[in-house]
């Protein structure tokens, strides 16, 4: 089995790992409320897509 000669420095490993880290997703606001949600769907606050209300919310009390 292959042993490897020299240690990997930790720059060398850091440099390879740059590649590994998440993102950030996509974030738009909601047209009629302002809200923070996903593109390409329905505010779950308002209910509100494209501006037309698809999706039936009942106000809290």
């Amino acid at each position: 089995m292959a042993v490897p000669f020299r240690r990997t420095s930790k720059t060398k490993k850091r440099m390879r790992r740059t590649h590994l880290k998440k993102e950030v997703g996509a974030v738009t606001t909601c047209e009629k409320c302002g809200a923070a949600i996903r593109p390409h769907r329905a505010c779950p606050k308002c209910g509100n897509y494209k501006g037309e209300n698809v999706l039936k919310v009942e106000e809290e009390n």
